[in-house]
């Protein structure tokens, strides 16, 4: 498969026309056409639905549409490594999940002595950063343990994370201080969907997790738990690092009691031949651990 032909595709993708498209990629239409049905020929799928105002990917075009990003992305980044100078300390370093200040303080170390080095963050859920992982679009991950060490290599980090329950102001459990165990088997909740984490919160409250009432699981907080919350859906079983600085006013963060313990660590694919910006990089962290 054509890298070319993949940049063309997610041009479509991207404009959801053929001939914005082929205007942002300096070729004619007609020869942007050709190179798409040729595609869709060659893999035996339809791609497209070419509708009268725009066009939209079917299930085969949206899977192709993320890999072709994942095919491209690594292009990118081995092109990157490879025309480096083996003298110079110039490149970029692909870092997934959540930043801790752990993270954080080696980056901003490194980027003191090497300022040619460009940093970049990929937010998403575990499966995601998981993915990227494996198909070595990012160098590392930021995730909570327990993590898979049949496919990873870890690096346990000093930052923990403080567990507790977002609801909305007016609910009674509101005037608690703490949420303890007893309470949290009565409620019904709103978890993380990784199982990993859902046996320690089981482990926690000292129970079965098929005993915890799950009503709900989620990938990444965005712009969901208000709404689910004043809905009366759940409780929002969370850490209180991925809410932000500030909640919004019309919810409050419980934290729960005794505190569950989790770490982050540092992730990477076994057996990974890491690049000399990734060798410095996890050098650093050992240095900052």
């Amino acid at each position: 498969m054509d890298i070319r032909v993949l940049r063309y595709f997610l041009a479509v993708a991207r404009e959801k026309n053929i001939t914005r498209a082929a205007k942002s990629l300096h070729i004619t239409q007609p020869s942007l056409s050709k190179q798409l049905m040729d595609l869709e020929e060659n893999l035996g799928k339809q791609l497209l639905i070419r509708g009268k105002r725009e066009i939209t990917l079917t299930e085969d075009g949206l899977l192709l549409k993320k890999r072709a990003e994942e095919i491209i992305d690594l292009v990118e980044k081995t092109e990157q490594e490879i025309s480096t100078d083996e003298n110079e300390i110039i490149g970029h370093l692909y870092l997934g999940g959540n930043t801790t200040p752990t993270v954080l303080n080696a980056i901003s170390q490194l980027n003191q002595k090497y300022p040619d080095i460009q940093f970049h963050f990929y937010s998403g859920d575990a499966i995601e950063i998981g993915e990227k992982i494996d198909h070595g679009t990012l160098d590392f991950a930021i995730m909570l343990e327990p993590i898979d060490n049949t496919q990873y290599d870890f690096l346990s980090l000093p930052d923990t994370t403080q567990w507790g329950i977002l609801m909305d102001k007016t609910d009674p459990l509101a005037i608690n201080q703490v949420i303890t165990n007893k309470i949290i088997k009565q409620l019904p909740l709103i978890l993380h969907q990784r199982i990993g984490l859902q046996q320690n919160i089981a482990h926690w409250a000292e129970t079965d997790l098929d005993k915890l009432h799950i009503v709900a699981t989620y990938n990444i907080l965005h712009g969901d738990p208000i709404y689910l919350i004043q809905h009366h859906l759940g409780y929002y079983l969370t850490t209180r690092d991925l809410l932000g600085p500030t909640l919004d006013e019309h919810l409050c963060f419980i934290p729960l009691s005794p505190q569950i313990k989790e770490h982050y660590a540092l992730v990477w694919k076994k057996h990974t031949p890491f690049n000399k910006i990734a060798q410095l990089f996890l050098k650093q962290i050992k240095t900052s651990h």
